[in-house]
């Protein structure tokens, strides 16, 4: 089917018609204003092409091609023009909340999306073009499914609303998480790097949590999911290692544990020993026996 007779007329109607979803490709060379409004479900905005911002709640967003913006139930939101210079090409998809609860049924994982936006009020997804590509693949094979009388239509138009749905959410929550985790390898290798450098301090959680802003459960679990040791042990492990270097010089053992933050020879003999296997004596013995 051509693209053109995917086309629908535009409408400033506000409801939807259907109890559980419609879905629309709107092509304007002047558009209509459309004040601002809300909807009793969900809207998918996806952005091709055209001159334009969209306010939502209390944030206004510089329409770039291939944005969606997912606006929930109750949002206050409405188009703000910029220019008509080129036309205004875009896609809505609503969703009832009752297809939602009913898809809810099936696996929390169709709603996700939803549950973010909802916290989070971030409501705009930017997307590459190969990205955007995929999506638009989708929705014109739905809307052509829709406009069509073959046989299954039905089961075919539910299938290709749910493969949208779960598309977009597999697509945002994989962007979220692997922020997340980037962000936590962020902070954990700035924490590594500040123990490196302060070796002779305390370096209590306590003090961690006060340099970088975050709390101390945060800070001992992001050491547990790294290496699978306790911060404590890995500080531990750091100022052995560095006592191990030293100990390949001259300069007295009685020195060099205290540089290095244990507090007494007792404790610090205790963890070399633990660590390695032999004392400390033993293994700047062992150091010099090699170097000679």
């Amino acid at each position: 089917m051509k693209e053109t007779n995917l086309i629908t007329p535009f409408s400033t109607r506000q409801f939807m018609k259907s109890k559980d979803f419609e879905i629309y490709y709107y092509y304007d060379t002047n558009p209509t204003a459309v004040k601002a409004h809300t909807h009793t479900y969900y809207e998918f905005y996806f952005f091709i092409e055209g001159n334009i911002k969209i306010q939502v709640g209390s944030n206004v967003y510089t329409m770039l091609p291939g944005d969606f913006l997912l606006i929930p139930p109750e949002t206050p939101h409405n188009p703000v023009w910029i220019n008509s210079d080129k036309p205004y090409r875009r896609f809505v998809f609503w969703i009832s909340r009752e297809y939602c609860e009913k898809l809810m049924t099936v696996s929390k994982d169709y709603v996700w999306l939803m549950q973010y936006v909802e916290t989070t009020h971030m409501y705009r997804f930017e997307n590459d073009v190969i990205t955007f590509n995929r999506i638009q693949s989708i929705i014109f094979q739905l809307i052509e499914e829709i406009k069509t009388d073959r046989f299954g239509r039905k089961s075919q138009i539910s299938l290709l609303v749910n493969t949208l749905i779960l598309h977009l959410n597999r697509l945002i929550n994989a962007r979220v998480h692997a922020s997340a985790q980037a962000e936590h390898t962020n902070v954990y290798a700035a924490i590594c790097d500040y123990i490196a450098q302060n070796l002779d301090k305390e370096l209590t959680l306590a003090e961690l949590e006060g340099k970088f802003f975050i709390s101390r459960f945060y800070i001992a679990h992001s050491f547990k999911d790294h290496i699978g040791i306790s911060i404590h042990s890995y500080i531990t492990k750091a100022r052995l290692k560095a006592c191990c270097e030293a100990l390949q010089g001259t300069e007295p053992i009685s020195n060099i544990y205290q540089q290095y933050g244990f507090n007494d020879y007792s404790n610090f003999y205790r963890a070399f020993k633990l660590e390695y296997g032999i004392s400390p004596a033993e293994y700047r013995a062992q150091c010099t026996k090699l170097a000679d």
